[in-house]
């Protein structure tokens, strides 16, 4: 029987190579808006974080969700982010 590959995604925080199911993918739609994305079905391109603050964190400082987004993120999105993470604890 042939082993399954197992989909890796590198957080864009800790910058570390984990299971896609382990991380939340953060997607940015045609709109421009971005959302979290705890299914990791939503249209749009996406991005992957470790499912703590501290990653989220280490991201706005290394700006590493605006490098995979190609665009200028807003203070008030990390802060929905962070909260939305709360929730999901």
């Amino acid at each position: 029987m042939k082993k399954r590959k197992i989909p890796l995604r590198k957080c864009t925080g800790c910058q570390e190579m984990k299971n896609k199911k382990e991380l939340i993918r953060i997607v940015r739609n045609q709109e421009g808006e971005i959302s979290l994305d705890f299914t990791g079905k939503k249209p749009g391109r996406g991005a992957y974080i470790c499912p703590n603050e501290e990653c989220l964190e280490k991201a706005q400082k290394s700006k590493g969700l605006e490098r995979s987004f190609k665009t200028a993120i807003p203070d008030e999105i990390y802060e929905e982010l962070k909260s939305e993470l709360k929730k999901a604890k």
